[in-house]
């Protein structure tokens, strides 16, 4: 009868019961408990308003605003053309959130995370994309029913394999470029590319990953492939840093064509949460293709945390790759399985140094 007690079952009906909650809000032993559990819980329902403020302190620019000076929130309600009452609760709400702080004065002033709006690449572009995901999201229920036509696939088209126009390319170029950085440097710190002659970066977009390795290893040659689009914007890219001697770009499309050859080592950054398990099969099968024996291959992108949900694969790129409609995150596990079967032997997983920016897989073709 005791051991009965204890069944989850039980334990989790008298928790949601409305006596125990106010008994434990009172008792000295759990009141710490049940508080951070209740603020826990009202974060989240709070969430949207939250997103919704970070969203609009960047659309109106007041990070970079308050780079300059502190500034009270008549001043702020100027430049925005926002009204001034308004503009108070957004910016009391961004210092609530820790973006922002009140100083004695009545000014606001930027905290470091707030700064980080500013300097962290892409980030910005990324928040400003946003509107997007969040129309895709209204219906929560209909979207994970798969009953919503989403907006997010009409913003990538590359994942389709159509073309891309001008406009869609500088967009796609301007977001990837701008936030590789952190991958790529996150990717370069879990991954050692000694003994690497040449290395291709499939689906490098303008080049900023093999820009950054190009700087680790400045005896390897360099191959960048992706679709004819992205080559110009590439090939500036390339000059502008003195790499033009180094790189060769080979404009294709893994869906329909072969991967270079006579490259010891692939790279795949943020390639694969973008397409289906079928288009991903077929991806890897190339690379093994295109790798002589003892051949490696670099994954870097989120992850799912598989038996371990992590808040950023789980709760935010697996939405984000859903809405896509050609995508999905997958696990260390899911894409090692899929390794595996393209003839890849996998290596044990490295922890992600910060698993909202990207996790690494690396594996490689038996000698």
């Amino acid at each position: 009868m005791a051991a009965a007690a204890f069944r989850p079952g039980w334990t989790h009906r008298l928790i949601a019961s409305p006596r125990f909650q106010g008994w434990a809000a009172r008792f000295p032993l759990t009141q710490g408990l049940v508080r951070r559990d209740g603020e826990a819980l009202f974060d989240l329902v709070a969430g949207f308003c939250h997103s919704q403020i970070l969203s609009a302190l960047v659309q109106l620019d007041i990070p970079d605003m308050l780079m300059e000076r502190p500034a009270n929130a008549a001043a702020l309600a100027m430049r925005c053309k926002v009204p001034e009452a308004r503009m108070q609760v957004l910016l009391q709400g961004a210092a609530s959130l820790g973006l922002l702080k009140r100083k004695r004065d009545g000014r606001f002033a930027l905290t470091r995370k707030g700064a980080a709006l500013v300097g962290v690449p892409g980030l910005r572009d990324m928040i400003r994309h946003h509107d997007v995901l969040y129309r895709d999201l209204s219906d929560p229920v209909a979207f994970f029913k798969g009953e919503v036509e989403t907006e997010l696939a009409d913003f990538w088209p590359y994942v389709f394999g159509g073309d891309m126009g001008a406009a869609e390319t500088e967009r796609y170029s301007r977001l990837m470029t701008d936030s590789q950085a952190m991958v790529a440097d996150d990717t370069l710190r879990r991954v050692s590319l000694t003994g690497v002659r040449r290395l291709c970066d499939v689906g490098g977009g303008t080049g900023a990953f093999l820009t950054a390795a190009a700087a680790v290893r400045p005896d390897m040659a360099l191959v960048l492939f992706d679709l004819p689009q992205v080559v110009p914007a590439a090939t500036a890219r390339f000059d502008a840093a003195g790499l033009s001697g180094r790189v060769d770009i080979v404009p294709g499309s893994f869906r329909t064509d072969p991967l270079p050859a006579g490259c010891d080592a692939i790279s795949l950054i943020r390639v694969l949460y973008d397409h289906d398990d079928a288009t991903v099969a077929g991806l890897l099968s190339k690379c093994r293709a295109a790798l002589p024996p003892g051949g490696r291959l670099i994954v870097s992108e989120p992850m799912s945390g598989g038996l371990r949900p992590e808040r950023a694969g789980d709760a935010y790129f697996a939405l984000y790759t859903m809405a896509m409609r050609t995508g999905r995150t997958r696990s260390f596990d899911d894409i090692a399985m899929l390794c595996r079967a393209a003839g890849f032997d996998v290596a044990k997983p490295a922890r992600p140094l910060r698993p909202f920016v990207t996790s690494v897989l690396q594996a490689s073709v038996s000698s």
